[in-house]
């Protein structure tokens, strides 16, 4: 599971992937920062942020566009993660785009927009609203999904 925790103290958790984002998909700036503390401005339709069940649907097609990243596997405890449609400007960069997640790190990002919709699973009428400057904090979910048979 993957979740995402605004600094307010709302978590939203998913089995697939998380979306953070404009409302409508448009482009909105946001702070990005990385477990290893680069930080950048960005301007972008949003990140998404899967694990192993979540690589073969939406996160795919994101990795495909970029020439086939490796992705986690289905009980991978790695996370996958792509900025969507980055856009460079003299205030924006376009460095930090992808990685993965190692249990125990995270991505933070910090609103530099109105607002940003945090949504889980392609679910986006169940959904958190964070405003700017708040911020989120996507990491591996601290409760795991386990498949019973």
């Amino acid at each position: 599971m993957v979740s995402a925790r605004p600094d307010d103290g709302q978590e939203l958790c998913a089995l697939n992937e998380i979306f953070v984002g404009h409302t409508s998909h448009q482009s909105a700036r946001h702070e990005l920062t990385t477990p290893e503390g680069r930080l950048e401005s960005q301007s972008s339709s949003g990140l998404v942020v899967a694990t192993g069940t979540g690589a073969t649907g939406w996160c795919a097609s994101i990795a495909l566009e970029r020439g086939g990243r490796a992705l986690p596997a289905l009980s991978d405890p790695r996370l996958a993660w792509f900025v969507r449609e980055a856009w460079p400007s003299p205030a924006t960069g376009v460095s930090l785009t992808e990685g993965l997640l190692d249990s125990g790190q995270a991505l933070r990002i910090r609103v530099a927009s109105d607002q940003l919709v945090i949504f889980g699973d392609g679910m986006e009428d169940d959904r958190i609203m964070a405003s700017w400057g708040q911020e989120i904090t996507v990491q591996l979910g601290s409760r795991p999904l386990r498949l019973v048979q």
